[in-house]
């Protein structure tokens, strides 16, 4: 079995990764540096983003579903932050403005 990654160091990661592409990127909320989930912001700078978070597929494949379909306003995404930290204050949420909505992961988006 892989060890997982650290959070805070897939979040460090990812921005350096998205700062590199010519996009900005930064933490939100910080969360649990060793185990906290991690939810994307990417928006597009035209009002419109899509929200992403880590989810497991059939075998325990690790995938990143959009769970807000493929965009929402930014007022749809803040409420499901909003409640997504009443069950978990130990998340991250990373934004990620790139016009062209890229969100600098390596795992498949459904």
């Amino acid at each position: 079995m892989t060890p997982r990654l650290k959070a805070g160091i897939f979040v460090r990661a990812l921005i350096r990764r998205a700062e590199v592409a010519g996009a900005q990127a930064y933490v939100v909320k910080k969360g649990a540096e060793e185990a906290g989930a991690v939810f994307l912001k990417v928006a597009r700078l035209d009002g419109t983003c899509t929200v992403l978070n880590q989810a497991r597929m059939g075998e325990g494949e690790l995938v990143w579903a959009r769970p807000l379909g493929e965009s929402c306003d930014e007022a749809r995404a803040s409420a499901y932050f909003a409640k997504q930290m009443k069950f978990d204050p130990d998340l991250w949420i990373v934004e990620i403005e790139d016009r062209d909505g890229r969100a600098f992961v390596d795992g498949k988006v459904v």
